[in-house]
């Protein structure tokens, strides 16, 4: 699709400087790459720029490419201008279906053939933003989350008229510039993170409108308990382990008539053989050859490493 390979891309094109394009322009440029901004905020380069100094300070705790510098950053007086040489184009406008249509065909038709262009897009599926643009090929999600100068993980996925190559070029390119990528088959509402983020947002505010908890509960209830151990391994492997050495299997066949227990408002899927086999195959695969006792000492040196981080435990970390 872009006639520079991803690992050799030197000029990004961040279009919309808010809160998510400002996170990206930092990211990029702390990556190394000279990064071309637009936003028509009239105010938005000044607070670009405080956005960038005021995330520089993580960005050297993370590790800076060679050549990484606030100072490679223009601010271009259009959109034309902005994507005239860019190799590569994240589009972070505000989440309207009609704005981001429209603006992904002005971006189509002003970048250079071939360029990939991205959408921040938090829950439109591409196939509903790339209707007004002359060759959507190239138009792909490419969904962070905030901060995306923090934050590793990027969503990737094209719509019905995208090309693969263009998913598989962005990939490319995102993991090349420091993230961590999924790399969806097809696209979902909202796509993998934010659907699991609702599902565990809306069953605490139906606690909280119900009285059954507080917000310092909720809370608490995550940063004390299951969030220890997702930041580091997710809930399908932590679940594998409450199944003991008959890991994920073991863990189905004992617990899933709890599917039917009312522990949430979201309706549970029908525990059936295909789906007990995609679980447990998944889990195998996730393992990738470690051992029970192996990744529980995993969970239990990660618990311990970020209790000590945390500064909930005394000591340093390993």
């Amino acid at each position: 699709m872009s006639p520079t390979p991803p690992s050799s891309v030197r000029r990004v094109a961040c279009i919309g400087a808010g809160v998510i394009g400002g996170g990206w322009v930092a990211h990029f440029l702390a990556r190394g790459y000279d990064v071309t901004a637009w936003d028509p905020a009239p105010d938005a380069e000044d607070k670009l720029r405080r956005l960038v100094t005021a995330a520089w300070p993580a960005l050297e705790q993370l590790g800076l490419a060679e050549g990484a510098s606030p100072d490679r950053l223009t601010m271009a007086p259009t959109l034309a201008e902005a994507v005239a040489d860019a190799e590569f184009v994240q589009e972070s406008a505000p989440e309207k279906l009609e704005l981001k249509r429209d603006l992904l065909a002005q971006l189509d038709a002003a970048t250079p053939p071939g360029v990939v262009i991205a959408s921040s897009t938090s829950g439109y599926p591409m196939t509903d933003m790339q209707t007004a643009a002359a060759t959507p090929g190239r138009l792909v999600v490419g969904h962070p989350f905030n901060p995306p100068y923090l934050i590793p993980l990027v969503e990737v996925v094209g719509g019905e008229r995208t090309d693969r190559t263009a998913v598989e070029w962005a990939a490319a390119f995102y993991e090349a510039a420091g993230k961590s990528v999924i790399t969806m088959d097809r696209e979902l509402p909202g796509f993998i993170a934010n659907r699991l983020q609702e599902a565990l947002w809306r069953e605490a505010l139906h606690m909280v409108a119900n009285g059954e908890a507080t917000v310092e509960d909720i809370d608490t209830s995550i940063t004390e308990g299951p969030g220890l151990r997702w930041a580091f391994m997710g809930p399908m492997l932590t679940f594998a382990l409450a199944g003991g050495e008959g890991g994920m299997a073991h863990m189905l066949d004992h617990f899933g008539p709890s599917l039917k227990s009312p522990w949430t408002r979201l309706e549970a899927p029908e525990l059936d053989r295909a789906l007990r086999d995609a679980v447990v195959d998944g889990c195998d695969r996730a393992a990738d050859g470690r051992t029970y006792a192996q990744l529980v000492a995993e969970r239990d040196q990660g618990v311990i490493d970020v209790l000590r981080a945390t500064g909930r435990l005394d000591g340093p970390t390993r």
